[in-house]
């Protein structure tokens, strides 16, 4: 696989999870949704984010000028089933495509993605009718082995351009032998939670702010490493960890604060990789995390 015009780094994609939130004010989300519009970055989105969908129908009404492209989450058992939803999306929105139609296939396509079967031939008719314009394959711990047999048998070759998983520096969910695939055959993706939920501080120390105890303990872990860095915030941290792999085509940041969108914008526009002891460091406790914790997790616990 080689890397698609998807967007190389410095490059920021707006995540719309909170835009579901239904805790918030529609208005408020409608208005955030509108200036997050103004920065002119691609977004994206899925019917999993509560009321997303609908906020981001709303907020294109108003201002269709300034629609972005759009990452969407297909999610489907058979590919009849992710193309009903992908039409389903380009109506709702009024959209005239996909451009990054995100890959969540139940088990059924998982296994045609496995083995190079008729997916693709359904995927490449999607792509030629103007439906998606890019297919980028969603990746966890407990579909890595799929995905592998399918990166390893070059399936996925000339017909899904890119893969797409959490990548920053509290987690890789790719499994081991993926993750050391990927860099072999050198795979872009696109990387996914750009600074963990989280600022680093207020998940080591702040009570309830990990929503998972794992990801309180590796806060800790990477303190050092952060502060070690000479990084001036934990945006920049995040946005030059993964401006270390030129493999990285964007990196997918959500957040309910207009500010934190427009950190990551700012820390993307220099960002430098980080020092190489810091990656070398970085990836020793990633790959420790995935062996001890990530690969045996039951799916959708992380």
């Amino acid at each position: 696989m080689q890397a698609q015009p998807l967007g190389p780094l410095p490059y920021v994609i707006y995540g719309t999870t909170r835009l579901g939130d239904s805790s918030i004010p529609r208005a408020q989300r409608v208005e955030l949704a509108l200036k997050a519009m103004e920065r002119g970055v691609p977004f994206h989105t899925s019917s999993s984010y509560g009321e997303a969908v609908g906020v981001l129908a709303e907020s294109f009404r108003q201002d269709p000028i300034r629609i972005p492209k759009l990452a969407i989450k297909l999610f489907g058992e058979s590919t009849g089933e992710i193309r009903k939803n992908a039409e389903k999306y380009v109506q709702g929105l009024g959209i005239p495509r996909i451009e990054y139609g995100q890959l969540c296939p139940g088990g059924a396509v998982w296994e045609q993605i496995a083995q190079g079967g008729g997916c693709y031939a359904d995927f490449r008719t999607m792509k030629a009718e103007g439906l998606v314009g890019h297919f980028v394959l969603e990746v966890f711990p407990w579909t890595s082995p799929a995905a592998f047999r399918a990166l390893k048998g070059g399936h996925l070759d000339g017909q899904v351009d890119a893969l797409i998983f959490y990548f920053n520096p509290l987690q890789r969910f790719v499994s081991n032998e993926l993750w050391d695939l990927i860099l072999e055959r050198r795979t872009p993706w696109i990387a996914l939670r750009s600074v963990s939920g989280g600022d680093l501080y207020q998940l080591r120390d702040v009570p309830g702010a990990a929503w998972k105890p794992y990801l309180r303990d590796r806060a800790a872990q990477v303190a050092p490493l952060y502060e070690r860095s000479g990084a001036r915030s934990w945006p920049e941290f995040c946005v030059r960890f993964a401006a270390s792999f030129d493999q990285v085509l964007a990196t997918v940041g959500s957040s309910s604060r207009l500010e934190r969108l427009d950190a990551l914008i700012e820390a993307s526009k220099e960002a430098k990789p980080l020092a190489m002891d810091i990656i070398h460091d970085l990836l020793a406790l990633q790959r420790d995390w995935s062996e001890k914790v990530d690969m045996p997790s039951e799916p959708w616990s992380m």
